[in-house]
């Protein structure tokens, strides 16, 4: 059975994954604790947190609250800065035998800009830019909701690195499509859909928001199916590989994205409750390939019967 997939081939860019599972940026911090549970090489590749150019200490706590079908964080992107990231964590990361893939964001193009030059070193395998941040110079609307403001930010992102690029796209848009297609226009490698979305949480006893930010992101089995969606829609307009994320617990979520058009998955919030899930919906992964006769798991990505 052959579970590799070519992420990304064009020109001279690539990226090749010995599985379709990555975990999600933002809940498996930089690998170290994980590292202590299982053998981070099995994974298809390591996603780091969100990095930026300069330290962040994110939100006040409380900063995360479970919800019935979920997680809603308000971490607030918290990171260590581009700088002591290489010079602290990327060494660690390459001890294993798997693509090293760096999510960075910014709060200008110019901080995008500089750090995806600063990211552009060996033993940084691609960058997946997280495009759900306020442009301060554009009255805070998020990159990833204006198609004009994305494009322009991954053209220059595009100018400053030959490293393969992928846009992590937000839910926050009518036509999610749209926004994939212009970053596939403007030199995107691949897409990721979906991020969190804007939720909330009251205690009903004080009469206060739970969360010390009063909001923060819902990931978890709750967005799975708007995620499905929006995985799908953006396969058939776009001919660049999706990464599909939101709500993935099993093997049998796997399938369905890829079904859905996706070519690799990142496993989020279900691995703070099931820190070994990354092992078992791999194995899970193996066997439904095993019943179903599959040769190749590539086969079956966008072969949703409708």
């Amino acid at each position: 059975m052959d579970t590799n997939i070519t992420l990304i081939k064009s020109h001279a860019r690539k990226l090749e994954l010995k599985n379709p599972i990555l975990n999600a940026s933002g809940t498996f911090g930089y690998g170290d604790e994980f590292s202590e549970i299982f053998d981070l090489s099995i994974l298809g590749g390591i996603v780091t947190k969100g990095i930026s150019l300069m330290p962040k200490q994110g939100n006040p706590v409380p900063r995360i609250v479970e919800t019935a079908c979920g997680l809603i964080n308000a971490i607030g992107l918290e990171n260590i800065g581009v700088d002591a990231f290489l010079a602290e964590k990327l060494t660690f990361l390459r001890k294993f035998n798997t693509p090293v893939i760096v999510n960075f964001f910014g709060n200008t193009e110019e901080e995008y800009i500089n750090c995806a030059k600063k990211l552009s070193v060996k033993g940084i395998d691609a960058l997946e830019m997280n495009v759900s941040c306020p442009n301060v110079k554009k009255g805070g609307i998020q990159f990833g909701t204006d198609p004009k403001i994305l494009s322009s930010l991954v053209k220059k992102i595009r100018d400053v690195t030959e490293k393969p690029l992928i846009i992590k796209l937000s839910p926050l848009v009518s036509d999610i499509a749209k926004m994939a297609c212009a970053s596939q226009d403007a030199g995107a490698d691949a897409i990721t859909c979906i991020n969190t979305i804007p939720a909330m949480a009251i205690d009903e006893q004080t009469r206060k928001p739970i969360l010390g930010n009063v909001t923060g992101g819902l990931s978890g089995p709750a967005i799975k199916p708007i995620a499905l969606r929006m995985v799908w829609e953006v396969s058939k307009k776009c001919s660049i590989p999706v990464i599909g994320s939101g709500g993935i617990c099993s093997a049998a979520d796997v399938i369905q994205f890829m079904l859905a058009g996706a070519s690799a998955v990142e496993i989020g919030s279900y691995s703070l409750r099931e820190p070994f899930c990354f092992p078992e919906i791999i194995n899970g992964l193996e066997l439904y390939m095993k019943q179903h006769k599959i040769a190749a798991i590539r086969d079956i990505i966008g072969k949703l019967k409708i």
